[in-house]
């Protein structure tokens, strides 16, 4: 076996590890909670299923390939809930300590290409990453929606903030968060969340 070979078998058999993080969003059926590998597959589904209401051109597979390696990290850094203030303080340092660890197991080209969807995706500055990072929000959202809020009820999650933690949606998939909004109100009226302020 080639060195090469060694380095991503290395790397694929600690990707597993994925599966073992586990989110706060429970699956539809409500029976547990998903783990990062499963967000990771379904975002990549929903970013191939609503590709077209990106707001500008995107390269459809470099999202995909975002959505597979945009919770990596997590393996070291764990998963940090979205409402989750202390957590978030301390994330962006804990995940580049991870990805500088996780990355570096692959031969080097891969890892570079690797590091930068990570990177790009963290930034969410390019039209790729701002359609992904509005799929990787919109995904949990659904979730939560059809299963009566049940995890932002747990947490004592409001709709406003809801709305505000999931705002970047607004620019990555403007006609998906008109339905976010559309939704959040659903779920206000029927009692699922309170408002908030």
């Amino acid at each position: 076996m080639t060195d090469r070979l060694q380095q991503q078998i290395v790397f694929l058999l600690e990707i597993d590890k994925l599966k073992q993080i586990v989110r706060q969003t429970y699956l539809l059926d409500e029976t547990r909670k998903e783990n990062d590998a499963e967000h990771s597959w379904h975002f990549a589904m929903f970013a191939l299923i609503l590709a077209e209401y990106a707001p500008e051109p995107v390269d459809i597979l470099k999202v995909i390939k975002m959505a597979l390696v945009h919770d990596l990290v997590e393996i070291d850094a764990g998963d940090t809930f979205l409402y989750d203030e202390a957590g978030n303080a301390n994330k962006a340092e804990r995940e580049a300590k991870a990805a500088d660890r996780i990355f570096a197991l692959l031969p080097q080209e891969q890892g570079v290409e690797m590091r930068a969807l990570w990177e790009e995706f963290e930034a969410k500055e390019t039209p790729d990453a701002k359609f992904a990072g509005a799929i990787d929000r919109f995904q949990p959202f659904l979730h939560n929606c059809n299963t009566q809020g049940r995890a932002w009820q747990e947490h004592g999650i409001t709709a406003d903030r809801v709305l505000q933690s999931n705002s970047h949606i607004s620019i990555g998939a403007p006609d998906l968060w008109n339905r976010v909004q559309e939704l959040v109100d659903e779920m206000v009226s029927e009692g699922y969340i309170d408002a908030g302020k």
